[in-house]
């Protein structure tokens, strides 16, 4: 004769009990299953983690040289942990005002936008520690067709005040994200780097020149046409390094301009893309190895 203990509230709550337990397993094994994939989107098999890249190559004076406000978004955590853990002096460079960008969201008068904007750039770069920041006013969009040797020599000579012993810029066949200003000033600085070891005088250039990389996989998979243009001319990184997130976070922010930049561009929110990618990546030129012909 049956008990009716199948049917008592005690054992129908244990039951119901142990069925929340295991749908939440499944469910926490499914949540670090996706963010695991989704992480291995912005992993770079090929790079070595350090805690700082300029501290890894003993720099003591570091130079971002870039082309637009925001673009220092990308080396974030370099610049913060050349400051604060290194102890280094650090300074950029960016060649235009950003004034023919799309804003996301409308903040400003399009004819203002490059005011604003190089406020922008100049005001996280003092959020990150930067000790200097010149935004020079050449063309959003049209630094290619800038007088290259005017670009070089203004460099040069940028460079031989600054005296860094560590420049970061971008790769010229990619540029990051293969933007074409980025390409060019990629190559304005392997340039000015050239001539002042041409030069030979007191500062004859940087001992190092540092590119950020871009995650291959996740371009391939968010970057549309300019994304695989970037996978397929940008060289493997020898070195990954802490994003420094909460910076990028407090970055776009700042930007107010560009804050849904990213949305815009990936369709995927800064929350989400920094959840996956924190980590920054970097290619390596040791100049007295592999000097720039």
């Amino acid at each position: 004769m049956a008990d009716g203990s199948a049917h008592h509230p005690e054992f129908l709550m244990r039951k119901r009990w142990i069925a929340l337990i295991v749908i939440a397993s499944v469910l926490v094994v499914l949540v670090a299953g996706l963010y695991w994939a989704g992480r291995s989107l912005f992993h770079m098999p090929t790079a070595k983690g350090v805690d700082s890249v300029v501290g890894e190559l003993g720099g003591e004076r570091v130079l971002g040289v870039f082309a637009h406000p925001d673009d220092e978004q990308t080396v974030n955590g370099l610049f913060w942990r050349a400051k604060q853990h290194d102890g280094a002096y650090t300074a950029m460079i960016t060649a235009t005002a950003g004034e023919a960008g799309h804003q996301v969201p409308v903040v400003a008068r399009q004819e203002d936008l490059g005011v604003v904007r190089t406020a922008e750039a100049l005001k996280n770069s003092f959020n990150l520690g930067v000790d200097e920041h010149e935004v020079w006013e050449y063309p959003d969009g049209g630094v290619p067709e800038v007088d290259e040797d005017e670009l070089v020599e203004r460099l040069v000579e940028a460079m031989k005040r600054i005296e860094p012993d560590v420049v970061v810029g971008f790769w010229p066949a990619s540029g990051a994200t293969g933007h074409k200003d980025h390409m060019e000033m990629g190559r304005v600085t392997e340039l000015a780097i050239a001539q002042l070891k041409e030069e030979g005088g007191a500062y004859d250039g940087p001992g190092h020149l540092v590119y950020t990389i871009s995650p291959t996989t996740a371009l391939s998979m968010f970057g549309g046409e300019q994304g695989e243009l970037v996978v397929e001319n940008q060289p493997d990184p020898e070195y990954a390094m802490s994003a420094e997130t909460g910076k990028k976070h407090e970055g776009w922010a700042i930007h107010a301009s560009q804050a849904n930049y990213l949305q815009s561009a990936y369709y995927l929110p800064a929350w989400l893309v920094y959840l996956l990618w924190d980590e920054e990546f970097y290619h390596v030129r040791d100049l007295a190895t592999d000097p720039i012909d």
